[in-house]
Protein backbone atom coordinates (compact mmCIF):
# COMPACT_ATOMS: atom_id res chain seq x y z
CA UNK A 1 0.00 0.00 0.00
CA UNK A 2 1.73 2.87 -1.36
CA UNK A 3 1.12 5.97 1.19
CA UNK A 4 2.78 9.62 1.80
CA UNK A 5 5.88 10.00 3.74
CA UNK A 6 5.68 11.51 6.98
CA UNK A 7 8.28 13.13 9.63
CA UNK A 8 8.57 13.88 13.06
CA UNK A 9 11.11 14.54 15.70
CA UNK A 10 11.07 11.37 17.94
CA UNK A 11 12.80 12.50 20.83
CA UNK A 12 11.31 14.22 23.77
CA UNK A 13 11.28 18.29 23.60
CA UNK A 14 13.87 20.32 25.24
CA UNK A 15 18.44 20.26 25.26
CA UNK A 16 19.69 17.11 24.78
CA UNK A 17 22.61 15.78 22.83
CA UNK A 18 21.23 13.62 20.50
CA UNK A 19 17.76 14.49 18.41
CA UNK A 20 16.07 12.01 16.39
CA UNK A 21 13.95 12.74 13.15
CA UNK A 22 11.55 9.62 11.92
CA UNK A 23 10.85 9.43 8.37
CA UNK A 24 8.57 7.06 7.30
CA UNK A 25 7.43 6.60 3.47
CA UNK A 26 7.82 4.90 0.15
CA UNK A 27 10.76 4.66 -1.91
CA UNK A 28 12.91 7.24 0.70
CA UNK A 29 16.35 6.65 -1.15
CA UNK A 30 16.00 9.54 -3.29
CA UNK A 31 15.31 11.68 -0.21
CA UNK A 32 17.82 10.64 1.56
CA UNK A 33 20.12 11.44 -1.13
CA UNK A 34 18.42 15.34 -1.47
CA UNK A 35 19.12 16.12 2.35
CA UNK A 36 22.31 14.07 2.44
CA UNK A 37 24.55 13.40 -1.12
CA UNK A 38 24.30 10.13 0.01
CA UNK A 39 22.62 6.73 -0.48
CA UNK A 40 22.61 5.62 2.73
CA UNK A 41 22.69 0.98 2.75
CA UNK A 42 20.31 -1.06 4.74
CA UNK A 43 20.59 -1.02 8.10
CA UNK A 44 24.06 1.09 8.22
CA UNK A 45 25.21 3.77 9.90
CA UNK A 46 26.00 6.65 7.59
CA UNK A 47 27.83 9.70 8.80
CA UNK A 48 26.71 12.72 6.60
CA UNK A 49 25.50 16.16 6.23
CA UNK A 50 22.19 17.26 6.83
CA UNK A 51 21.89 20.37 3.79
CA UNK A 52 19.24 22.52 3.31
CA UNK A 53 18.04 23.63 -0.18
CA UNK A 54 21.34 26.10 -0.91
CA UNK A 55 23.27 23.26 -0.50
CA UNK A 56 24.70 24.40 3.29
CA UNK A 57 24.72 21.90 6.06
CA UNK A 58 21.68 22.50 8.72
CA UNK A 59 23.37 19.72 10.79
CA UNK A 60 25.63 16.93 10.15
CA UNK A 61 25.51 13.41 12.24
CA UNK A 62 24.09 9.59 11.64
CA UNK A 63 21.37 8.47 8.89
CA UNK A 64 19.90 4.85 9.25
CA UNK A 65 17.91 3.45 6.51
CA UNK A 66 15.54 0.28 6.92
CA UNK A 67 13.98 -0.48 3.92
CA UNK A 68 10.03 -1.89 3.74
CA UNK A 69 9.17 -4.32 4.98
CA UNK A 70 12.09 -4.39 7.77
CA UNK A 71 10.97 -1.76 9.21
CA UNK A 72 8.76 -0.66 12.61
CA UNK A 73 6.40 0.96 10.49
CA UNK A 74 6.38 -1.87 7.29
CA UNK A 75 7.20 1.06 5.27
CA UNK A 76 10.66 2.60 4.28
CA UNK A 77 12.34 3.83 7.30
CA UNK A 78 14.75 6.89 7.45
CA UNK A 79 16.45 8.04 11.10
CA UNK A 80 18.37 11.21 11.26
CA UNK A 81 20.14 11.01 14.60
CA UNK A 82 21.79 15.18 14.82
CA UNK A 83 22.48 17.40 17.81
CA UNK A 84 19.69 17.58 20.04
CA UNK A 85 18.96 21.52 20.37
CA UNK A 86 15.51 22.19 19.74
CA UNK A 87 16.30 25.12 17.09
CA UNK A 88 18.52 22.48 15.31
CA UNK A 89 15.44 19.90 15.23
CA UNK A 90 12.96 22.37 14.00
CA UNK A 91 15.33 23.59 11.60
CA UNK A 92 16.20 19.66 10.23
CA UNK A 93 12.18 18.96 9.81
CA UNK A 94 11.17 21.82 8.53
CA UNK A 95 13.86 20.85 5.39
CA UNK A 96 11.92 17.34 5.87
CA UNK A 97 8.83 19.36 4.70
CA UNK A 98 10.44 21.28 2.06
CA UNK A 99 11.36 17.73 0.77
CA UNK A 100 7.68 16.60 0.60
CA UNK A 101 6.87 14.97 4.28
CA UNK A 102 4.62 15.91 6.27
CA UNK A 103 4.21 16.42 9.93
CA UNK A 104 3.06 12.90 11.27
CA UNK A 105 -0.06 13.09 13.33
CA UNK A 106 0.12 11.72 17.04
CA UNK A 107 0.46 8.03 17.00
CA UNK A 108 0.83 7.58 13.61
CA UNK A 109 3.84 5.56 12.88
CA UNK A 110 2.25 3.20 15.62
CA UNK A 111 -0.90 3.14 13.23
CA UNK A 112 1.33 2.52 10.17
CA UNK A 113 2.92 -0.38 11.98
CA UNK A 114 -0.74 -2.04 13.09
CA UNK A 115 -1.97 -1.37 9.32
CA UNK A 116 1.30 -2.91 7.75
CA UNK A 117 0.78 -5.81 10.29
CA UNK A 118 4.19 -5.13 12.17
CA UNK A 119 1.77 -4.60 15.58
CA UNK A 120 -1.25 -5.61 16.31
CA UNK A 121 -3.32 -3.54 17.99
CA UNK A 122 -2.57 -4.57 21.68
CA UNK A 123 0.83 -4.06 20.99
CA UNK A 124 0.57 -0.42 19.05
CA UNK A 125 -0.84 0.37 22.41
CA UNK A 126 1.78 -1.07 24.90
CA UNK A 127 4.02 0.62 23.03
CA UNK A 128 2.14 4.41 24.91
CA UNK A 129 1.72 2.26 27.39
CA UNK A 130 5.60 1.67 27.83
CA UNK A 131 6.45 5.18 27.49
CA UNK A 132 3.64 6.58 30.26
CA UNK A 133 4.56 4.17 32.80
CA UNK A 134 4.97 5.54 35.83
CA UNK A 135 6.77 2.41 38.30
CA UNK A 136 8.99 -0.41 36.82
CA UNK A 137 6.60 -3.12 37.31
CA UNK A 138 4.04 -0.94 35.09
CA UNK A 139 7.26 -0.80 32.39
CA UNK A 140 8.10 -4.03 32.56
CA UNK A 141 4.40 -5.49 32.01
CA UNK A 142 4.61 -3.18 29.15
CA UNK A 143 7.42 -4.78 27.47
CA UNK A 144 5.73 -7.99 27.91
CA UNK A 145 2.83 -6.69 25.90
CA UNK A 146 4.60 -5.09 23.24
CA UNK A 147 6.60 -8.32 22.43
CA UNK A 148 3.00 -9.86 22.52
CA UNK A 149 2.32 -12.15 25.45
CA UNK A 150 -0.83 -10.48 26.16
CA UNK A 151 -1.66 -11.14 22.42
CA UNK A 152 -0.65 -14.30 22.58
CA UNK A 153 -2.93 -15.30 24.92
CA UNK A 154 -5.70 -13.98 23.50
CA UNK A 155 -4.70 -15.59 20.11
CA UNK A 156 -4.56 -18.68 21.88
CA UNK A 157 -7.59 -18.32 23.38
CA UNK A 158 -9.39 -17.20 20.01
CA UNK A 159 -7.79 -20.38 18.46
CA UNK A 160 -9.76 -22.99 21.25
CA UNK A 161 -12.81 -20.49 20.26
CA UNK A 162 -12.51 -21.29 16.57
CA UNK A 163 -11.91 -24.88 17.13
CA UNK A 164 -15.68 -25.02 19.39
CA UNK A 165 -17.03 -22.99 16.84
CA UNK A 166 -16.38 -25.24 13.77
CA UNK A 167 -17.45 -28.48 15.97
CA UNK A 168 -20.78 -26.83 16.48
CA UNK A 169 -21.56 -25.59 13.14
CA UNK A 170 -20.51 -29.06 11.63
CA UNK A 171 -23.09 -30.32 14.20
CA UNK A 172 -25.61 -28.54 12.70
CA UNK A 173 -25.99 -30.15 9.48
CA UNK A 174 -26.86 -33.10 11.71
CA UNK A 175 -29.31 -32.15 13.68
CA UNK A 176 -30.57 -35.94 14.50
CA UNK A 177 -27.18 -36.51 16.60
CA UNK A 178 -26.55 -32.87 17.52
CA UNK A 179 -26.14 -33.15 21.49
CA UNK A 180 -25.13 -36.33 21.14
CA UNK A 181 -22.20 -35.68 18.92
CA UNK A 182 -21.46 -33.06 21.23
CA UNK A 183 -20.63 -34.91 24.32
CA UNK A 184 -18.57 -37.48 22.64
CA UNK A 185 -16.48 -34.70 21.15
CA UNK A 186 -16.13 -33.16 24.98
CA UNK A 187 -17.67 -30.03 23.91
CA UNK A 188 -18.71 -28.80 26.69
CA UNK A 189 -15.95 -29.80 28.48
CA UNK A 190 -14.01 -27.62 26.93
CA UNK A 191 -16.87 -24.42 26.69
CA UNK A 192 -15.70 -25.19 30.75
CA UNK A 193 -12.14 -24.79 30.25
CA UNK A 194 -12.34 -21.75 27.67
CA UNK A 195 -14.59 -20.21 30.34
CA UNK A 196 -11.72 -20.85 33.08
CA UNK A 197 -8.86 -19.60 30.77
CA UNK A 198 -10.82 -16.37 30.11
CA UNK A 199 -11.13 -15.80 33.92
CA UNK A 200 -7.71 -16.24 34.16
CA UNK A 201 -6.89 -13.72 31.67
CA UNK A 202 -9.00 -11.34 32.72
CA UNK A 203 -7.86 -11.07 36.20
CA UNK A 204 -4.24 -10.68 34.84
CA UNK A 205 -5.50 -7.59 32.56
CA UNK A 206 -7.05 -6.07 35.50
CA UNK A 207 -4.25 -6.03 37.41
CA UNK A 208 -2.28 -5.10 34.65
CA UNK A 209 -4.48 -1.93 34.50
CA UNK A 210 -4.15 -1.36 38.39
CA UNK A 211 -0.15 -1.10 37.62
CA UNK A 212 -0.94 1.43 35.23
CA UNK A 213 -3.62 3.63 36.28
CA UNK A 214 -3.11 3.11 39.68
CA UNK A 215 -5.55 4.64 42.03
CA UNK A 216 -7.03 8.17 43.15
CA UNK A 217 -6.64 8.54 46.93
CA UNK A 218 -8.33 11.29 48.51
CA UNK A 219 -7.67 12.76 51.56
CA UNK A 220 -10.73 14.63 53.55
CA UNK A 221 -12.10 15.58 56.67
CA UNK A 222 -12.39 18.21 59.22
CA UNK A 223 -9.37 20.92 59.61
CA UNK A 224 -6.87 20.10 61.60
CA UNK A 225 -7.34 16.26 61.91
CA UNK A 226 -3.50 15.26 60.10
CA UNK A 227 -4.51 15.44 56.36
CA UNK A 228 -1.25 17.19 55.36
CA UNK A 229 0.49 15.33 57.89
CA UNK A 230 -0.66 11.66 56.41
CA UNK A 231 0.41 12.83 53.11
CA UNK A 232 4.26 13.83 54.04
CA UNK A 233 4.06 10.25 55.77
CA UNK A 234 2.97 8.71 52.74
CA UNK A 235 5.11 10.52 50.41
CA UNK A 236 7.99 10.78 52.78
CA UNK A 237 8.63 14.40 51.91
CA UNK A 238 7.50 17.97 53.52
CA UNK A 239 4.74 18.42 50.38
CA UNK A 240 2.15 20.07 52.80
CA UNK A 241 2.93 22.88 55.41
CA UNK A 242 1.23 21.33 58.81
CA UNK A 243 0.40 24.18 61.24
CA UNK A 244 -1.87 24.20 64.17
CA UNK A 245 -3.64 26.85 62.16
CA UNK A 246 -7.31 25.36 61.22
CA UNK A 247 -7.67 26.01 57.27
CA UNK A 248 -3.87 26.20 56.11
CA UNK A 249 -4.31 23.78 53.39
CA UNK A 250 -6.00 25.58 50.82
CA UNK A 251 -6.09 24.12 47.49
CA UNK A 252 -5.37 20.65 46.68
CA UNK A 253 -2.19 18.75 46.63
CA UNK A 254 -1.15 15.97 44.95
CA UNK A 255 1.57 13.36 44.99
CA UNK A 256 2.31 10.07 43.86
CA UNK A 257 3.61 7.17 45.69
CA UNK A 258 4.04 3.53 45.11
CA UNK A 259 2.57 0.50 46.86
CA UNK A 260 4.13 -3.08 45.54
CA UNK A 261 4.21 -1.22 42.04
CA UNK A 262 1.08 0.01 42.30
CA UNK A 263 0.83 4.05 41.66
CA UNK A 264 -1.60 5.74 44.49
CA UNK A 265 -2.09 9.49 43.62
CA UNK A 266 -2.11 11.07 46.65
CA UNK A 267 -4.38 14.01 46.67
CA UNK A 268 -4.59 16.51 49.93
CA UNK A 269 -7.67 18.55 50.10
CA UNK A 270 -8.64 21.22 52.04
CA UNK A 271 -10.35 20.66 55.40
CA UNK A 272 -14.15 20.84 54.98
CA UNK A 273 -15.94 23.47 57.66
CA UNK A 274 -18.52 26.09 57.61
CA UNK A 275 -16.38 29.31 57.19
CA UNK A 276 -16.74 32.83 56.01
CA UNK A 277 -13.36 32.83 54.24
CA UNK A 278 -13.89 33.29 50.55
CA UNK A 279 -10.41 31.45 49.44
CA UNK A 280 -10.97 28.49 52.11
CA UNK A 281 -13.96 28.36 50.54
CA UNK A 282 -13.03 27.96 46.74
CA UNK A 283 -10.80 25.32 48.36
CA UNK A 284 -13.51 23.49 49.87
CA UNK A 285 -15.46 23.35 46.63
CA UNK A 286 -12.77 22.24 44.78
CA UNK A 287 -11.92 19.31 47.71
CA UNK A 288 -15.95 18.36 47.00
CA UNK A 289 -14.86 17.85 43.19
CA UNK A 290 -11.73 15.86 43.78
CA UNK A 291 -13.92 13.21 46.13
CA UNK A 292 -16.24 12.97 43.43
CA UNK A 293 -13.58 11.82 40.90
CA UNK A 294 -11.74 9.51 43.79
CA UNK A 295 -11.70 5.72 43.49
CA UNK A 296 -11.75 5.83 47.29
CA UNK A 297 -11.54 8.41 50.14
CA UNK A 298 -9.82 8.20 53.77
CA UNK A 299 -11.86 10.23 55.77
CA UNK A 300 -9.67 10.86 58.76
CA UNK A 301 -10.84 11.72 62.02
CA UNK A 302 -9.25 12.83 65.40
CA UNK A 303 -9.11 9.80 67.20
CA UNK A 304 -9.32 11.72 70.88
CA UNK A 305 -13.08 12.23 69.43
CA UNK A 306 -14.27 10.01 67.50
CA UNK A 307 -16.46 10.55 64.64
CA UNK A 308 -18.53 13.45 65.65
CA UNK A 309 -21.59 14.95 63.98
CA UNK A 310 -19.58 17.20 61.59
CA UNK A 311 -17.74 14.44 60.27
CA UNK A 312 -21.06 12.06 60.10
CA UNK A 313 -22.66 15.27 57.44
CA UNK A 314 -19.24 14.15 55.24
CA UNK A 315 -19.76 10.75 55.19
CA UNK A 316 -23.67 11.29 54.51
CA UNK A 317 -22.67 13.71 51.83
CA UNK A 318 -20.18 11.22 49.69
CA UNK A 319 -21.32 9.47 46.56
CA UNK A 320 -22.51 5.91 47.72
CA UNK A 321 -20.56 4.32 45.24
CA UNK A 322 -17.48 5.17 46.80
CA UNK A 323 -15.02 3.02 48.55
CA UNK A 324 -13.92 4.79 51.91
CA UNK A 325 -11.92 4.24 54.84
CA UNK A 326 -12.53 5.92 58.02
CA UNK A 327 -8.92 6.77 59.71
CA UNK A 328 -8.80 7.40 62.72
CA UNK A 329 -5.41 9.67 63.74
CA UNK A 330 -3.50 10.80 66.69
CA UNK A 331 -3.10 7.38 68.65
CA UNK A 332 0.00 9.02 69.44
CA UNK A 333 -1.57 11.21 71.67
CA UNK A 334 -5.09 9.10 72.57
CA UNK A 335 -3.24 6.53 73.22
CA UNK A 336 -5.04 3.81 70.75
CA UNK A 337 -3.40 0.70 69.87
CA UNK A 338 -2.67 0.47 65.97
CA UNK A 339 -5.52 -1.68 64.50
CA UNK A 340 -7.60 -2.13 61.51
CA UNK A 341 -11.80 -3.11 61.30
CA UNK A 342 -14.52 -3.16 59.45
CA UNK A 343 -17.02 -0.75 60.75
CA UNK A 344 -20.66 0.11 59.71
CA UNK A 345 -20.27 0.41 55.96
CA UNK A 346 -16.64 1.32 55.94
CA UNK A 347 -13.78 -0.10 56.98
CA UNK A 348 -11.57 1.68 60.37
CA UNK A 349 -8.06 2.07 60.63
CA UNK A 350 -6.25 3.74 63.94
CA UNK A 351 -2.56 5.02 62.36
CA UNK A 352 -0.36 8.03 63.78
CA UNK A 353 0.64 9.98 60.67
CA UNK A 354 3.26 11.61 63.00
CA UNK A 355 4.98 8.34 64.03
CA UNK A 356 3.89 6.41 61.44
CA UNK A 357 2.28 3.85 63.55
CA UNK A 358 -0.33 1.65 61.63
CA UNK A 359 0.45 3.51 58.28
CA UNK A 360 1.31 -0.43 56.87
CA UNK A 361 -2.02 -1.22 57.78
CA UNK A 362 -3.70 1.76 55.80
CA UNK A 363 -0.92 0.87 52.45
CA UNK A 364 -2.17 -3.02 52.68
CA UNK A 365 -6.34 -1.80 53.00
CA UNK A 366 -5.43 0.31 50.18
CA UNK A 367 -4.16 -2.81 48.35
CA UNK A 368 -6.85 -4.73 49.07
CA UNK A 369 -9.48 -2.27 48.18
CA UNK A 370 -7.52 -1.28 44.91
CA UNK A 371 -7.81 -5.56 44.05
CA UNK A 372 -4.18 -6.08 43.87
CA UNK A 373 -2.95 -9.55 44.71
CA UNK A 374 0.38 -10.43 42.99
CA UNK A 375 -0.11 -12.27 39.80
CA UNK A 376 2.55 -13.87 37.50
CA UNK A 377 3.31 -12.05 33.95
CA UNK A 378 0.60 -9.55 34.51
CA UNK A 379 -0.85 -8.08 31.23
CA UNK A 380 -0.70 -3.69 30.86
CA UNK A 381 -4.53 -3.32 29.97
CA UNK A 382 -6.92 -0.37 29.54
CA UNK A 383 -10.56 -0.20 29.87
CA UNK A 384 -11.22 -1.50 26.44
CA UNK A 385 -9.40 -4.51 26.96
CA UNK A 386 -11.07 -5.07 29.97
CA UNK A 387 -14.56 -4.16 28.35
CA UNK A 388 -13.54 -6.70 25.65
CA UNK A 389 -13.03 -9.41 28.41
CA UNK A 390 -15.67 -8.77 29.72
CA UNK A 391 -18.35 -9.30 27.01
CA UNK A 392 -16.55 -12.51 25.44
CA UNK A 393 -16.98 -13.87 28.98
CA UNK A 394 -20.46 -12.75 29.33
CA UNK A 395 -21.19 -14.84 25.77
CA UNK A 396 -19.49 -17.78 26.85
CA UNK A 397 -21.51 -17.21 30.07
CA UNK A 398 -24.45 -17.58 27.87
CA UNK A 399 -23.53 -20.36 25.42
CA UNK A 400 -23.00 -22.33 28.49
CA UNK A 401 -26.79 -21.39 29.97
CA UNK A 402 -28.33 -22.44 26.36
CA UNK A 403 -26.86 -25.56 26.49
CA UNK A 404 -27.24 -26.36 29.60
CA UNK A 405 -31.20 -26.07 29.51
CA UNK A 406 -33.94 -27.99 29.24
CA UNK A 407 -34.13 -27.45 25.63
CA UNK A 408 -30.66 -26.59 24.24
CA UNK A 409 -30.62 -24.63 20.61
CA UNK A 410 -27.27 -25.51 19.13
CA UNK A 411 -28.24 -21.88 17.01
CA UNK A 412 -27.94 -19.27 19.51
CA UNK A 413 -25.31 -21.74 21.19
CA UNK A 414 -23.02 -21.26 17.84
CA UNK A 415 -24.02 -17.50 17.84
CA UNK A 416 -23.13 -17.21 21.57
CA UNK A 417 -19.37 -18.18 20.91
CA UNK A 418 -19.69 -16.15 17.24
CA UNK A 419 -19.99 -13.29 19.50
CA UNK A 420 -16.91 -14.11 21.96
CA UNK A 421 -14.93 -14.04 19.55
CA UNK A 422 -15.48 -11.15 18.20
CA UNK A 423 -15.25 -9.23 21.68
CA UNK A 424 -11.95 -11.04 21.74
CA UNK A 425 -10.95 -9.95 18.39
CA UNK A 426 -11.35 -6.49 19.27
CA UNK A 427 -8.10 -6.68 21.83
CA UNK A 428 -5.87 -7.19 18.98
CA UNK A 429 -7.95 -5.11 16.12
CA UNK A 430 -9.24 -8.51 14.19
CA UNK A 431 -12.54 -6.63 14.52
CA UNK A 432 -12.21 -2.69 14.82
CA UNK A 433 -13.59 0.37 13.40
CA UNK A 434 -11.82 2.80 11.73
CA UNK A 435 -13.47 5.57 14.21
CA UNK A 436 -11.96 3.86 17.24
CA UNK A 437 -8.52 3.24 15.72
CA UNK A 438 -8.57 7.08 15.58
CA UNK A 439 -9.56 7.66 18.77
CA UNK A 440 -6.85 5.13 20.21
CA UNK A 441 -3.88 6.42 18.34
CA UNK A 442 -4.78 10.36 18.74
CA UNK A 443 -3.57 10.08 22.44
CA UNK A 444 -0.10 8.67 20.93
CA UNK A 445 2.60 11.36 21.46
CA UNK A 446 4.20 12.64 18.35
CA UNK A 447 6.66 10.61 16.98
CA UNK A 448 5.13 7.81 17.72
Amino acid sequence: MKSDTIAAIATAPGRGGVGVIRISGSNLLPFAFALTGKTPQPRYATLADFKAADGSAVDSGLLLFFPNPHSFTGEDVLELQGHGGPVVMQMLLARCLDLGARLAEPGEFSRRAFLNGKLDLAQAEAVADLIDASTASAARSAVRSLQGAFSQAINELTAELINLRMLVEATLDFPDEDIDFLKAADAFGRLQRLQGKLAEIFDRAVQGKLLQAGLHVVLAGQPNVGKSSLLNRLAGDDLAIVTAIAGTTRDALRSTIQIEGIPLHIIDTAGLRETEDEVEKIGIERSWKEIERADVVLLLVDARQGVTAADQEILQRLPESLKRITVFNKIDLSGAAAECHEDIGTTAISLSARSGEGIELLRQELLRIAGWHQTEDVFIARERHLRALALGQEHIASARNVVESAFPALELFAEELRLAQQALGEITGEFTADDLLGVIFSRFCIGK
